[in-house]
């Protein structure tokens, strides 16, 4: 079985080969990554002289590149190749829309056309937009993105979704909640605020830092790809839940607590535009169909995520200082 995995040296990704390569020896696990500001080789060191794992870098919008690969023979694909921080899709949207949706269709146009077994669009619950104070997004709840990210997100399943319809594609789109733990990039939430309470600096929170959001710890997610990739209905959708719903605040001044800082460090600063309120999502269908709950309490998650920063903040300072740029 050839798998490939595109985005695989981000967070996620790397999480999903880590956990691929150690469960499927016989597998053959490609990564292909553009190694952007947000792709770290580093984070898989520990598996890059395994036998079963190789490494292309390359662009997903490449269509040259794209189509060598899959002259080559794959299997399964798995897309988590994506642009994914809100705030750099507000100051700029182009590369959302090229990655997200551009890449996503060259991905799908090579899947068709050597007819992989199947095809996992990696996606996210921002594709739902917000929620009020009660509810959970299911499979079944319209796309109301907010955001030129979730947007392009959107789009993105949109496509995988009619290559499914209109070609019989293979397809499954699946839709997480925030992540955390190892190799988080270090401008999202927990890693951040992490990062700054360890050097005493203040804590940007925005607006009132009760928007709400449901948190998954990254194995779990893992785990639940992995019985999409091989269980999942073709062209079907599986929310990925953490059942963890925590305010932003809360987030913060639990980091605070395990950290042994005090509040005062917490600084509100102005909302970002079009921030959505709440997610929530209803992982039923997933449980139900193909057998999956998380297993990590976000108690227990956040206290391993914390203590992985501690243990292995060489790794995060040589992001925050643009040396990781030049590991190879």
């Amino acid at each position: 079985m050839k798998v490939l995995i595109t985005g695989g040296s981000g967070f996620i990704g790397s999480n999903f080969i880590i956990f691929m390569v150690n469960k499927y020896p016989d597998y053959q696990i490609m990564n292909l990554d553009a190694l952007t500001y947000a792709g770290n080789h580093e984070n898989l060191k520990d598996v890059q002289n395994h036998s079963n794992y190789s490494f292309v870098r390359g662009d997903i919008t490449d269509r040259q590149l794209i189509d060598e690969l899959f002259r080559q023979g794959v299997d399964i694909v798995v897309n988590f190749a994506a642009e994914s921080h809100v705030d750099r899709s507000i100051q700029d949207p182009d590369i959302f829309v090229k990655t997200n949706i551009l890449g996503t269709h060259m991905l799908l146009y090579a899947a068709r056309k050597y007819g992989v077994q199947r095809f996992v669009q990696i996606s996210t619950d921002e594709v739902y937009g917000s929620l009020g104070e009660t509810g959970l997004f299911t499979e079944q709840s319209p796309l109301l993105p907010n955001s030129p990210y979730s947007a392009s997100k959107a789009g993105g399943d949109l496509l995988a979704r009619a290559y499914h319809e209109t070609f019989g594609l293979p397809v499954n789109i699946t839709r997480c909640s925030n992540n955390y733990g190892p190799y988080q990039f270090p401008e999202k939430l927990i890693p951040l605020m992490i990062s700054r309470a360890l050097h005493d600096k203040s804590l940007p929170v925005y607006g009132d830092g009760l928007n709400v959001r449901d948190w998954l710890y990254v194995e779990d997610h893992c785990s639940a790809i992995d019985l999409v990739m091989h269980k999942g209905v073709n062209g079907e959708v599986y929310n990925i839940g953490g059942s963890n719903e925590r305010t932003n605040i809360q987030i913060v001044k639990t980091i605070l607590a395990e950290l042994g800082k005090p509040e005062s460090l917490i600084s509100y600063v102005p909302d970002r535009p079009g921030h959505d309120r709440r997610y929530g999502i209803d992982a039923a269908k997933i449980t139900r169909e193909l057998g999956w709950k998380p297993k990590t309490d976000f108690e227990t998650g956040i206290k391993r995520t914390i203590q992985w920063y501690l243990d292995n903040q060489g790794w995060w300072n040589r992001i925050l200082s643009g040396e990781y740029k030049s590991y190879s």
